[in-house]
């Protein structure tokens, strides 16, 4: 393996505390993964979008955030459009998911699905 280690001091990349225990929790639950993949794919009508996945096994061009002991996976290609990105964990109403905060964002799809940055 030969994915870079970075640490938040390094680059923009945060998570909330409770994003922290949710993906500690659920690791918990997955002795092979390793930790969390913040992947971005074109879709939508604004252009990209989040994908959240475990890792079992680090490819060579990932660069990994060590965030309070969570290994969070961004592929290189992917960095430019996640920087600065907080990474939150959020019930609404009976829903829980990941809310991700990207100050680069210069536009998003009325129903949030996806994103743009200029």
């Amino acid at each position: 393996m030969s994915a870079e280690v970075f640490t938040p001091n390094d680059v923009n990349v945060t998570m909330t505390p409770t994003a922290v225990k949710h993906v500690r929790k659920q690791l918990d639950k997955k002795p092979e993964a390793k930790g969390i993949r913040l992947a971005i794919r074109k879709s939508g009508c604004s252009g990209f979008k989040y994908e959240t996945q475990w890792v079992e096994t680090p490819e060579s061009d990932d660069r990994i955030f060590t965030i309070d002991g969570v290994d969070v996976f961004v592929k290189q290609e992917h960095l430019p459009l996640v920087n600065g990105i907080e990474i939150d964990f959020v019930t609404e109403g009976v829903n829980s998911l990941f809310r991700f905060r990207n100050p680069n964002a210069t536009a998003e799809c009325g129903c949030g699905e996806s994103f743009t940055v200029a």
